[in-house]
Formats: C-alpha cells, structure tokens, sequence
C-alpha cells in the first residue's frame, strides 16, 4: 500500500481549475491523479477504456474526477478531452512495443499531438513526463522518441516542464514486482551486462509530487528537470536488495550484452503471443548499456528544487516485497 499522502498533505478545498491527465490510469498516472485532487484540482483523465478507470473516481470528491475516453493517435479525442482544461499532464509512454502501440506513433507522435493541439487550445501549463536517458542520438529506439517527443513539447509549447524520472518503484511498479515474480519462478535471474548499470529509483508519490509541484510553480515553466532517489545502485544491488527482501536464496547470473540481445529476441519472438508480456526485449537490453542516474549539469533542475524530499527505497520495499516470501510477513528464514 503507497504512503498515505494525508498525513503530509491536508486536502485541499476543490477549485474551478481542469487539470487534463494523459495516461492517468498507469502506474504513476494514477497517484498523480490522486495527488491532484488532493491539491484541489478538479481532473478529467484520458484514457483509451474509460471502463477500466473507474478505480480512480473514489480518489477524489464526488464529481471531482471525471474520465473522458482518448486516444493520443487520435486528434480529434485529444482536443475533446483538452476542452476547457487550465493545465495538461502528459504520462503516456510504452516500456516495450506491441500491436499498434508503437514508439514512434505513442511516444513521440502521441506527445507531438498533445502538446500541439494543446497550443491551439491556448493552454500554457503543461508537464510531460519524459525518462532519463532521452537522447536523439541513443541506439535505443525508446530513448530516441523519449527525445523526439521532447523536441516537440518544447516547439509546440516553449514554457512547458519536461521531468525526466530514473526507474519509478513502488507497490504496483513493472520492475521489482517483475523480478520478484521471475525469481518464485526460476533458481537464477539474469544480470545483464553483469548487473553494473546504475540506476537512481524514485518513490511513486515522490514523483507524483514532483510532477504536481511541476504544474503549480512559477518557477519551473519551461524547465526541465530529472528525478532520482537519495541513492545510487548497481542493478546487481537492486536484485541482491530484492531477493534479502522476499527471503529467496537466488544465482545471480551474469549475462553479456549479445547473449542477453539474443534474449531480447527470444522475448519478442514470444510477446507477439496475445496476453504475453516479453521478459525483457533487446531494446531494453540497449538500454541497459547506459546507466539512468540524474545528470543535473547545465541548466537541468533535480527534485529539490522542486521541493519535494524523496523516501528511501529501503523504507518503502518491505512493504511490497513481503506478498513473495514463503510464509508472507511471518517468514525468518530464506527460502
């Protein structure tokens, strides 16, 4: 269960400005929604099923948080949802491809689209939620529209705020809870590249509160900023972090990068299967050869300037972590 935010936070009374969410039912959309309401926002979230966002309604007063059905591929659906708004948040972003979502279409068009059409609707107030390592230059194809989408928000929309986050955990997030899940499964996990990558993982309602924060200060429109956790790892101490937390005794198997693209492959080849999520994609393989720590040189912003005081990931894992040891909150020893 994420922290409570009341005990930080008094709620707020509802205001008459519209805060337009993208993605707001994702895993940081929805504590970014719920932030929101709290700040007083009223919020209309875009999503593509409507249907299935109905969990986010109850975060708010009554009427306070409205869903409106979206597609960031179609533009007449996003200049419907913008109708009216004071302030857009754009978190849409794919971790790998499949079907018509694409990077190319989702990333950067979708962003391209948001951020263009909110132009025309006179809105000034955007954040877009971009990733550390976006480069135009990156042989990952998920870095490069990352960047691709930036250059667009900034054209469209020159004072709007970029956050570029590393890894983002917490009890719903796609990375540890994956791991975890693959080592109930197997008696080793891979260390691609060795597990040396770094990486500076960040709370979820740190980040929703930087994202919030983003929206709200004058002082941050046409900035951008990366987000990272008090402390830096290698991915072999995230793993080895894990695996102390669910109690399971695990190899940790180093994998070079051409054997681990091979991987990828194998992934891919398997995520084409409908409902099957590839364990990993040679993509994400590329992306790993870079590490994804906060990189506050030139005019780049960090989290406190955004006044927010991240929680460590050792104060928030065994929280989560403890639905994967053999006996839940009452085991002692490793499995």
């Amino acid at each position: 269960m994420e922290r409570p935010r009341a005990a930080r936070r008094r709620r707020r009374n509802v205001t008459g400005k519209l805060a337009v969410v993208f993605g707001g039912s994702g895993f940081l959309g929805r504590n970014v929604v719920r932030e929101l309401a709290k700040r007083g926002w009223r919020v209309r979230v875009a999503v593509r099923r409507p249907h299935h966002a109905g969990f986010l309604r109850p975060m708010g007063a009554v009427g306070q948080i409205q869903l409106k059905q979206c597609n960031v591929r179609h533009a007449p659906s996003v200049a419907d949802a913008l109708a009216g708004a004071d302030a857009v948040v754009n978190l849409v972003g794919l971790l790998y491809q499949s079907g018509s979502q694409r990077f190319d279409t989702v990333q950067a068009g979708g962003a391209a689209t948001v951020a263009r059409l909110a132009a025309e609707a006179g809105i000034e107030n955007l954040v877009h939620v971009s990733a550390i390592g976006a480069d135009p230059e990156s042989e990952s194809q998920y870095a490069r529209t990352k960047a691709e989408a930036e250059r667009a928000v900034r054209e469209a929309v020159p004072g709007a705020t970029i956050i570029r986050p590393s890894i983002i955990f917490g009890q719903e997030d796609e990375f540890f809870n994956k791991f975890a899940t693959m080592a109930s499964l197997s008696p080793a996990l891979p260390l691609i590249g060795g597990g040396k990558t770094k990486f500076q993982p960040i709370y979820v309602d740190d980040a929703a509160d930087a994202v919030c924060a983003a929206l709200e200060r004058a002082d941050a429109k046409g900035k951008t900023y990366e987000i990272g956790g008090p402390r830096i790892y290698t991915f072999r101490e995230l793993m080895e972090l894990m695996l102390a937390e669910t109690g399971l005794r695990r190899i940790l198997l180093p994998v070079p990068f051409p054997a681990a693209s091979l991987m990828g492959l194998g992934g891919e080849i398997a995520g084409v299967l409908p409902f099957v999520e590839p364990p990993i994609t040679r993509d994400q393989v590329r992306l790993l050869k870079k590490d994804n720590v906060v990189d506050a040189s030139g005019d780049v912003g960090v989290l406190a300037d955004l006044g927010v005081e991240p929680d460590t990931l050792e104060a928030i894992l065994p929280s989560y972590m403890v639905r994967y040891r053999k006996y839940g909150q009452f085991a002692e020893h490793a499995a």
